[in-house]
């Protein structure tokens, strides 16, 4: 990375996994760094937020390795996930491989276990400072103004920055502030649908219930069950469901009725008083998915992540695609030598569109995994771009390879996927008129 001849100080709101990255990139290049993030230490105390795993591929991986943390994260505690396994009602398997021809794989990962890392690593640059606790109250963003309130103590403090990071999450103070300027669009959508988390125990002799390398998926329609394998031989599993099926499971009798139907093999494995238990422990928790243009205000403030982009879970992405902001903000500060009133509006053109399109990707995803999957049209157009990925991999790259495993925008992946349908469909067509032209010979 090209040292800079002056130290900006860059104020990070949000201290979770992307603002904690954001923080070692930065200070690698010598920048001044404060993060200031609303929760306590996560590092002191478990956090009590949402804690869906995550999925490490390669577009996180590649941020990782910039700081050198690749190699922890994956190797020594990350949980190789090779492809799903399918679950029917009558407990029968189908495993469907991400990528039978080069051998990717996507990692499971520990939120908690990764937010503690990056915060680790970041701490360890003498230009970083973590101020935990720190409620954003106010912010000039033009100026690099801020104001804060320490949650501990009740005290307000003012703070200034040559840059502002807005890495606070979905539900973001910094991108509320940006939306009263002109210009900014942003839309919001909650979907019909919650979560409850279900967590799949090891067995008594510390092994893994099911197969410890696949994303384990339930598939059943309008609902399904997910389950990502950790590192202790847990899962940590998750029903999807709209929230009319939800408000049907309010007593003990419904949901183990509702499991034994629809998850017989999964209740055996979690057992009926520890399903009872934790499905009622929390309500059913909410989705949302958030597009906003542009990312950023003149040369002194940006969002990034799920501030900029929040998504569904369902393509793995939402921690990815923030990794991948990081790291498309460093290759703009290489590119234009730390001035921001280049980078920032660059960021904005190459992440906005993108932003749009992982969101509308991750939608899409969910429709396939809690249904497509399990019909013969999804297998048989799997099988198609298996062969044709193996005999042209240059030239022929599947939809989910395209996301999981290489760094192609998400626009040109969708762009990717419509070329591909429109050839199959073509030769589909010309297919047909061979077969008839080539019978009405053989008959006449």
């Amino acid at each position: 990375m090209a040292k800079v001849e002056e130290k900006l100080r860059i104020a990070i709101v949000g201290g979770g996994l992307v603002g904690a990255l954001a923080a070692c990139f930065f200070a690698k290049r010598g920048h001044r760094v404060i993060i200031y993030e609303y929760r306590s230490d996560v590092r002191m105390e478990k956090s009590h937020g949402q804690s869906i795993n995550l999925a490490l591929s390669f577009r996180g991986r590649e941020a990782l390795k910039a700081i050198d943390l690749e190699d922890i994260l994956v190797k020594r505690h990350g949980t190789c996930m090779r492809g799903r396994m399918l679950h029917d009602k009558d407990g029968n398997l189908k495993e469907v491989l991400y990528d039978s021809v080069k051998g990717n794989c996507i990692y499971s990962v520990n939120r908690r276990y990764l937010n503690v890392v990056l915060l680790d690593a970041a701490e360890k640059y003498p230009g970083v400072q973590l101020k935990f606790n720190r409620k954003l109250l106010s912010a000039d963003l033009e100026k690099g103004k801020m104001q804060f309130l320490d949650t501990n103590t009740g005290m307000t403090e003012d703070a200034e920055a040559d840059l502002i990071i807005g890495a606070d999450g979905a539900h973001s103070k910094v991108r509320k502030i940006m939306s009263r300027k002109p210009l900014f669009n942003c839309a919001q959508t909650y979907i019909e649908h919650g979560y409850v988390e279900i967590s799949v125990p090891h067995t008594k002799d510390n092994q893994f219930a099911m197969s410890g390398n696949n994303l384990h998926i339930w598939p059943r329609g309008e609902f399904m069950m997910t389950s990502l394998p950790n590192e202790n031989r847990t899962f940590t599993g998750n029903l999807f469901a709209p929230f009319r099926v939800f408000e049907k499971l309010k007593t003990r009798e419904a949901l183990l009725s509702f499991y034994s139907e629809h998850f017989p093999d999964l209740l055996q494995l979690v057992g009926e008083e520890n399903l009872v238990k934790q499905f009622f422990e929390k309500e059913p928790q909410t989705l949302i998915s958030i597009k906003c243009k542009p990312y950023h205000v003149g040369k002194t403030a940006v969002i990034v992540g799920d501030a900029a982009h929040a998504m569904v879970p369902f393509y793995a992405q939402g921690m990815n695609a923030g990794f991948e902001d990081i790291l498309v903000l460093d290759e703009l500060m290489e590119r234009y030598e730390s001035d921001f009133a280049k980078i920032l509006p660059k960021f904005s053109e190459l992440r906005c569109d993108d932003g749009h399109a992982i969101c509308d990707l991750a939608m899409y995803n969910y429709i396939e995994m809690r249904d497509l999957v399990t019909r013969k049209s999804f297998l048989l157009r799997k099988f198609l771009d298996k062969v044709l990925y193996t005999l042209v991999p240059n030239f022929w790259i599947p939809l989910y390879s395209a996301v999981q495993f290489t760094r192609m925008n998400f626009r040109e992946c969708i762009a990717h996927k419509e070329w591909q349908d429109k050839v199959l469909r073509t030769s589909v067509f010309y297919f047909g008129i061979l077969f008839f032209a080539i019978f009405a010979i053989l008959v006449l």
